[in-house]
């Protein structure tokens, strides 16, 4: 299990509110999130920015093309030092990010099912099946791709660690403490109910970024991972 399984999601419009809350949080946290909206804002240059000051990034793009494109993507990002990045669960679009990725270190992660979607909202998608299903099935084929990893609900966590196996990368958005508002998030968990269904790192969005002390905020996170730790799956 991680000393600090938080990775702090750094869900802003600009760069400059992005870089305060990483100076405000300091050394209790080396791992963040950049996802589309800060990407969109301010690109790799912040990425790298965040590299270079020693943090952890988890570039969550959920690429998504031909395979030709996805290869020479993976391949850029896999340049600048990135630990973590999202592939969607296609197994062209995975196997073509292996390709792209060669050597480097960069960690593929296979996206399982939003966790803003509920059974009504696949239904409504068109999939003949509930989401344990379609989670289990992504899982599976991740694995046979040779992902390192997946992102999925904390509520699919366990099923998806049994097929896994202890080895795999999972990363569970959707965790909030029980007195943090949901959002628009469907399927959540707690921390401790992360942690114990076997995630190794959870996505902490708002309840830290809106928090008045950020800082605190992340130490009672984690003082709430520790619970888990007595009943996780795999450590």
């Amino acid at each position: 299990m991680n000393t600090n399984p938080i990775i702090v999601a750094l869900d802003f419009e600009n760069v400059e509110e992005a870089r305060a809350l990483v100076a405000r949080l300091g050394s209790e946290v080396d791992f963040y999130k950049v996802g589309m909206e800060l990407y969109a804002a301010a690109g790799m240059p912040f990425v790298r920015e965040l590299v270079r000051e020693g943090k952890q990034v988890f570039l969550d793009l959920k690429f998504y093309d031909i395979g030709e494109t996805v290869k020479r993507a993976v391949a850029q990002v896999a340049r600048t030092g990135v630990r973590f990045l999202t592939i969607h669960g296609s197994n062209a679009v995975m196997r073509a990010a292996q390709e792209g990725r060669g050597g480097a270190p960069l960690k593929l992660l296979a996206v399982t099912v939003l966790t803003s979607y509920d059974r009504e909202y696949l239904t409504y998608l068109g999939y003949p099946c509930g989401v344990s299903e379609l989670v289990g099935l992504r899982a599976r084929n991740a694995m046979a791709a040779g992902m390192d990893g997946l992102v999925c609900s904390p509520l699919d966590a366990a099923a998806v660690r049994k097929i896994t196996g202890p080895d795999a990368i999972i990363v569970t958005p959707g965790v909030r403490s029980r007195s943090a508002s949901k959002g628009d998030q469907k399927r959540v968990a707690t921390p401790a109910e992360a942690i114990a269904a076997g995630a190794n790192y959870i996505v902490i969005g708002r309840e830290v970024t809106r928090a008045s002390d950020p800082a605190e905020q992340v130490a009672r996170v984690l003082e709430e991972t520790k619970a888990g730790l007595t009943s996780t799956v795999f450590n």
